[in-house]
């Protein structure tokens, strides 16, 4: 079964209709700059989570340009969650000025 995708508009849709977005990215990508509303997971501790994510809601899965997310995805899916990729990940986010920020104060997207 191939795994729903969303482009950024999309995602910020579905959030502000009761999704979950998850950044899978690591701690380091996460400092330079997430969606406000992301929670951190990054993909190698995914599987460590999975009762906390909730099961009647749908998870917009995101990381850098959407590879590693599409990868978070096909294996939520698998354990049953109702989930969608967000194709191009916070690089279509940023490059669509969707809501951006840092630890720093500074984002970007390398």
């Amino acid at each position: 079964m191939a795994i729903r995708e969303v482009d950024a508009q999309g995602a910020l849709e579905l959030l502000d209709g009761n999704a979950v977005l998850i950044d899978v990215r690591q701690p380091s990508e996460w400092d330079a700059g997430h969606a406000p509303m992301a929670t951190l997971i990054p993909l190698a501790e995914l599987p460590d989570h999975l009762d906390e994510l909730p099961r009647d809601r749908v998870i917009v899965c995101a990381c850098r340009s959407g590879g590693r997310s599409l990868r978070a995805a096909t294996f939520l899916e698998e354990n049953g969650f109702d989930v969608v990729n967000l194709t191009g990940g916070m690089i279509a986010w940023f490059g669509d000025d969707l809501p951006f920020e840092s630890d720093d104060g500074e984002p970007t997207i390398d």
